[in-house]
């Protein structure tokens, strides 16, 4: 669905305090005449994945715009990320740091974790460039010993990784350098699929986690379950939603 009519969508109906499911299509039938009603019922599916709608009951809808999840890139970051940009200009990547979690945690972590992932055939140049230059300790595809004995030791790791393809990720612009950080849905999986290593942000911090980021951003469901199923945790993040989370994602899961 182009963008503009999603914007056009949103200043027509966003006043209301709702509208019909007879209004949304008229409001598409002046931009695709010959829409049917099978099409429109994917237009309503594609809307609701996107959390630009949401259903109030049935055939009765309400905007639900929510601001995209943008968080602050530390100092650090942004030297790390420079780093990878001047040495592996044309490899795919994505940065990021457990830091950003304590918006949606209930209570605050001490520790830090910088993530790295990149395309699997720069990750071993790029770990041994950092070695020469980064005083963290960086740990290269840590299995569960390493997690276990060292990263949990450690007051603030750089964990270098394999970016998995078509991973959600999007490009930022800070103090002149241009990097890639993961969205929020890819963030959200990767605390759900790496348990072990995100060891002190399960149970009930999971839980609100993604209660809050649900509740304050704009979460692409169609992505975030697209990326979960290629982690080959779909239907188990969609268990833990209904589970635990059921009157956010009740007319996203359904």
């Amino acid at each position: 669905m182009p963008k503009i009519i999603e914007n056009r969508l949103i200043e027509e109906f966003k006043d209301r305090e709702y509208f019909t499911r007879k209004d949304l299509f008229e409001f598409y039938r002046y931009f695709e005449p010959d829409l049917k009603e099978g099409t429109f019922g994917w237009r309503i599916f594609e809307l609701k994945g996107k959390n630009l709608i949401r259903p109030l009951k049935r055939g009765l809808y309400v905007i639900s715009y929510k601001p995209k999840y943008k968080p602050e890139i530390s100092p650090e970051l942004i030297k790390l990320a420079k780093r990878i940009t001047d040495k592996f200009e044309d490899a795919k990547h994505c940065i990021w740091e457990t830091e950003w979690l304590n918006e949606f945690s209930q209570h605050q972590a001490s520790r830090r974790i910088i993530l790295i992932e990149i395309e699997k055939d720069f990750i071993e140049s790029l770990y041994y460039d950092l070695k020469d230059t980064s005083r963290n300790e960086l740990y290269l595809n840590p299995d569960n010993k390493s997690i276990d004995f060292y990263i949990a030791e450690s007051d603030y790791p750089v964990i270098i990784k394999k970016l998995i393809t078509r991973s959600p990720i999007a490009r930022r612009s800070e103090k002149r350098v241009n990097f890639y950080t993961p969205l929020l849905e890819k963030i959200l999986v990767d605390l759900f699929a790496e348990e072990r290593l995100f060891y002190y942000l399960q149970g009930s911090e999971l839980m609100h986690i993604y209660e809050n980021a649900i509740s304050n951003y704009a979460i692409n469901f169609t992505k975030l379950f697209s990326y979960a199923k290629r982690r080959e945790r779909e239907q188990d993040i969609k268990q833990f939603m209904t589970n635990h989370m059921y009157h956010l994602v009740k007319d996203i899961i359904e």
